[in-house]
């Protein structure tokens, strides 16, 4: 029979548990606290009276909000909201993060509260946990600051990656920076290597006055010490520092906040990144870190721009030279051909006349030397073959039909003439040709046919042949195909020490001092196809009707 329990045996029990539960939560490193719905501590851990305890008065008892913050009244927004309310009213836990300020040091404190039900299940109290996550939080920070520094750097990558143009690669860093900044004045300098000045090459939110008298030299003002030791600088207010240049003008603009990194690329100074702001204090070490990254980034962008500028005014000399090589090229021909024409052919036909004169006299005095005639009319059909040559260089080195003429019937004159007699069948196909072309245009595209009709005849032992010209959108494009016998375009890589190849390099590198390009495809068995693309801007002016139509 089980024996009733005493109330002295229950009061014991009781006991015990409450020292075994005060026991338990002052083994907590959390502090833990019971707060009633009328904001009174009715209970606190070890932790929490060794933090909050001020002397020998007990935390029980006292408003929390007094305790916790040294409020006269519980808190509320716009500093924050108390989760005494909203536990109590949804009966559910909730969790919250107050910064707090303790012996004058930034701490975090994340707080879990969940209800207390009284013997019907209503909410009464809150339980609140306290754990200080204050290096959780710097951690946190951190990892973010440094995932914001590798998102600005990609971002600032993605931005220079395939920028060639110096100017667009500055405009762009700058304002990649200022928006990862939350910046809205900066600038960035560049030394001219011949004069070792800094001069602003970019800028935002700065005067037109500032940035054309702020010059200076190596060693000079902030960017000039930058510049020249090759290490960053940052200011809280650049208006009562000392080594400032121009202190006028930088007073007259309201700089107060510095900040100024160097452009290196391999050990080499090429300017200055300047960030500014109108408050003192508005940058830490971590934004002078972060632009020194970028710094190094774009030094290196920088020095890739202008050995690619380097390049292109390389490349845009040759082509100019290259220019002038085919047009004194294109000069020489036609003053050979009219020499030629004006004085080799001239006498040539002369000779034959005289030749002729001379046979018929020969007939004529009944002469019985039948070998002296034999040569006469020898030597007069030699000299009709050579006229007959002589007319043939004229026309390849200057065509006249390309002068009276145009494009077109150049082109088809020269393809009748030199494939058909090979037994060679040529058709063409020119459409929306209305407008005349530039004539170095007309000479670049003949000279292309004539080399591919060239290969034709060199080498295709083909039976059709097809040319082609029309206009895509703002462009011509000439075609000539073949059904001949073909090659292994990719054997031919280069100009070979027998000379297979230069005429391809030729008439592609004639196409690229127009602007245009050149294709080549074929197979063996399968013949070849040529195509020449060039860009044209169109115009009325100095239209002709022999321009490109043709007959």
């Amino acid at each position: 029979m089980r024996r009733k329990e005493t109330a002295n045996q229950r009061g014991a029990r009781d006991i015990d548990s409450d020292v075994t539960l005060q026991h338990i939560v002052d083994g907590v490193e959390d502090e833990l606290l019971v707060i009633d719905s009328k904001y009174r501590i009715r209970f606190a851990n070890s932790a929490a009276q060794g933090r909050l305890q001020k002397g020998d008065e007990s935390l029980v008892g006292r408003l929390c909000y007094e305790v916790f913050y040294d409020r006269d009244k519980p808190c509320s927004e716009p500093l924050w909201d108390c989760p005494l309310k909203e536990v109590l009213q949804s009966g559910s836990m909730t969790t919250v993060i107050h910064p707090v300020r303790v012996l004058g040091t930034d701490k975090y404190f994340k707080i879990t509260a969940y209800p207390l039900r009284d013997s019907y299940g209503n909410p009464k109290a809150m339980v609140e946990l306290r754990r200080d996550v204050t290096t959780e939080r710097e951690l946190e920070t951190q990892v973010l600051r440094r995932q914001h520094q590798l998102l600005a750097l990609s971002r600032v990558s993605a931005a220079l990656s395939g920028l060639w143009d110096l100017d667009a690669i500055l405009r762009v860093a700058l304002d990649n920076m200022l928006d990862i900044m939350n910046g809205t004045i900066g600038g960035i300098l560049l030394l001219d290597e011949e004069t070792q000045m800094l001069s602003y090459r970019v800028h935002q939110g700065l005067s037109t006055r500032y940035v054309e008298e702020m010059h200076m030299s190596l060693g000079e003002g902030i960017a000039g010490r930058v510049a020249q030791s090759g290490k960053s600088t940052l200011l809280e207010d650049i208006s009562a520092d000392p080594r400032v240049a121009h202190p006028d003008l930088v007073t007259t603009e309201g700089l107060k906040a510095f900040i100024s990194v160097p452009l290196r690329a391999k050990d080499k100074t090429l300017g200055v990144i300047n960030i500014a702001s109108r408050m003192p204090r508005s940058f830490t070490t971590d934004d002078m870190h972060l632009l020194h990254s970028i710094g190094d980034q774009l030094g290196v962008a920088i020095e890739e721009a202008k050995l690619y500028e380097g390049l292109r005014k390389g490349r845009e000399m040759y082509r100019k030279l290259a220019r002038q090589v085919l047009l004194t090229e294109e000069e020489e021909r036609r003053r050979i051909a009219r020499e030629l024409h004006d004085e080799t052919s001239q006498t040539l036909a002369a000779l034959v006349l005289n030749l002729q004169v001379l046979i018929e006299m020969a007939e004529t005095a009944g002469t019985q030397e039948p070998e002296f005639k034999a040569r006469l009319k020898k030597t007069q059909s030699l000299a009709i073959q050579i006229s007959t040559e002589v007319g043939r260089l004229i026309a390849d080195l200057r065509p006249s039909a390309l002068d009276t003429l145009g494009l077109i019937p150049a082109i088809r004159q020269y393809a009748e003439t030199n494939l058909t007699s090979l037994g060679i069948d040529v058709s063409f196909e020119f459409g929306g040709m209305e407008r005349s072309l530039p004539p170095e245009v007309e000479l670049g595209l003949f000279r292309w046919a004539q080399g591919a009709i060239g290969n034709i005849i060199q080498h295709s032992q083909a039976r059709h042949a097809t040319i082609s010209l029309k206009r895509e959108d703002d462009g011509l494009v000439l075609c000539i195909s073949d059904d001949g016998r073909g090659f292994d375009v990719s054997q031919i890589t280069g100009i070979e020490e027998s000379g297979r190849g230069a005429g391809l390099v030729s008439m592609k590198e004639r196409l690229k001092l127009l602007g245009g390009d050149c294709s080549v495809q074929s197979q063996p068995g399968r013949g070849t196809t040529a195509t020449a693309t060039v860009p044209i801007t169109w115009s009325t002016a100095n239209a002709k009707d022999k321009s490109t139509s043709g007959r």
